[in-house]
């Protein structure tokens, strides 16, 4: 039996650096040879993180957001309609919008299409089986010009399994969400960092991206990620709570203000998107309310590019090419937190 490694069991150990300015390092990153992004961070396809105000916003910044897939077909096809007209300040950035793998998927991605969507991920906790094995040879049968994100998966042969099926870029990760009960109510994960690390030396690594998705709580986590092989991250909480989030601004009793957070396998998120849930794999709750995401993304980049820094790297590639992970002991862990406040 191996030992997993998750973001809080390891540190990178800093390195001589040369670079006199965070304004040196570039952490642009790609989708694919024509998909390129200053921000590698994607926004969540949840219907409490991603619709069209989000959408828009990660492209103002250079990221990119996804369309969450839990509403009808009209309604999905209405944010894109809402997205399309606030974009046009922005270029070519292209609309990216998620999809199932069964039922109304094709008839879904069809209408995404002729509206403009020319990225499409394929969104399932899952995603290492049949049905995500049809889905991406459906799709990629009817449509040539378009970028497939496929997932999630947690292991080495389920990434070559999904390149091999027509994948673009491959979302890894299996129940590391902050809101996701996967690992509780089914017994099956890997770590998210475990994940990553496997998956980077998957066979056919350089002909897709890999997108970390799960577990990711801090600006460190997602430079730990990005050094051991992803080339974006995916982020849900992180975002959450934010004013370019769906949803209305609650007040409690005690005038602090919130917003509705929840996982797409809960039973609240099932019931209202299909009037039933099938299992419960996720929680829903509130959040504090953060203010604007762009001033949060503002945030993570600074940390990210100090990251950089810290191992000398002017970009992603250099980071991974010189990155060097050490492990840390329980001690260890206390002592990279802010412990001040718990002495007495």
């Amino acid at each position: 039996m191996r030992q997993c490694l998750s973001y809080d069991d390891v540190l990178l150990a800093p390195q001589h650096s040369e670079i006199r300015s965070r304004r040196e390092i570039c952490i642009r990153s790609s989708l694919d040879q024509d998909l390129s992004f200053d921000l590698p961070i994607i926004s969540s396809p949840m219907d409490t993180v991603s619709g069209a105000e989000m959408c828009v916003s990660m492209a103002s910044v250079g990221g990119l957001g996804i369309i969450h897939r839990y509403n009808s077909i009209e309604d999905q096809v209405d944010i894109v309609r809402k997205i399309k007209e606030a974009l046009e300040k922005h270029g070519s950035t292209p609309i990216a919008a998620a999809v199932g793998v069964s039922d109304d998927y094709l008839e879904r991605a069809s209408e995404l299409y002729s509206h403009g969507v020319r990225v499409f991920c394929l969104d399932v906790a899952h995603g290492h089986h049949v049905l995500m094995k049809e889905a991406l040879e459906a799709i990629k049968s009817r449509f040539t010009d378009i970028h497939l994100m496929a997932g999630n998966v947690a292991t080495k042969e389920a990434f070559e399994d999904l390149a091999c099926w027509g994948a673009n870029s491959i979302r890894v990760g299996i129940g590391g969400g902050s809101i996701c009960s996967t690992r509780i109510q089914t017994g099956h994960g890997i770590p998210t960092l475990q994940s990553i690390i496997d998956c980077a030396d998957a066979d056919v690594r350089w002909e897709v991206s890999m997108i970390a998705d799960g577990g990711i709580r801090t600006s460190g986590d997602i430079v730990k990620a990005l050094a051991a092989g992803a080339n974006f991250v995916m982020l849900g909480s992180l975002l959450a709570g934010t004013s370019q989030t769906p949803g209305n601004i609650m007040t409690g009793a005690s005038g602090k203000k919130y917003k509705a957070y929840r996982g797409m396998a809960s039973k609240e998120a099932q019931y209202d998107w299909r009037g039933r849930h099938s299992s419960n794999e996720g929680i829903s709750t509130t959040v504090p309310y953060r203010g604007s995401v762009v001033e949060i993304l503002s945030d993570l980049v600074g940390g990210i590019k100090s990251g950089l820094s810290y191992s000398g790297a002017k970009d992603i590639y250099e980071l991974q090419a010189k990155s060097e992970f050490i492990l840390q002991t329980g001690a260890g862990r206390a002592e990279s937190g802010t412990h001040i406040l718990g002495r007495k």
